[in-house]
């Protein structure tokens, strides 16, 4: 079956487990319809770039998924008509990295090396 990768934005007015249970609702969805939730992470509230729907936060989602198309176009047109879900992207991927997304990582001052030495 094709891999996905989904971000989901949810609005920011819902507390951490009903967020969470948005993700667990929409895995639910794909292994209704044959698919499989493989691995999901919550990114918790972040600022936005926008104001998207009178709103500057979102809660931040990402799912990996190994499903067949009709379960992924289900699951986003029930993404697209609950009220609590502001935007969502998927992403058709050769293969799911094992581990956490960038967004999950901690960030490392020393990674990003002396801003003097690049003078």
């Amino acid at each position: 079956m094709p891999l996905y990768e989904h971000v989901m934005i949810a609005r920011q007015d819902l507390s951490n487990t009903q967020a969470e249970g948005l993700i667990e609702h929409f895995g639910a969805v794909l292994s209704d319809n044959g698919g499989n939730l493989v691995d999901h992470e919550y990114w918790g509230v972040k600022t936005m770039a926008y104001k998207i729907n009178k709103n500057r936060k979102g809660h931040y989602a990402f799912l990996r998924s190994d499903a067949p198309a009709p379960a992924v176009q289900e699951m986003e047109r029930l993404m697209r008509l609950h009220d609590d879900v502001m935007r969502v992207l998927t992403i058709k991927v050769d293969e799911h990295a094992e581990l956490p997304s960038v967004q999950m990582q901690k960030r490392d001052d020393r990674d990003r090396g002396d801003r003097r030495e690049r003078r």
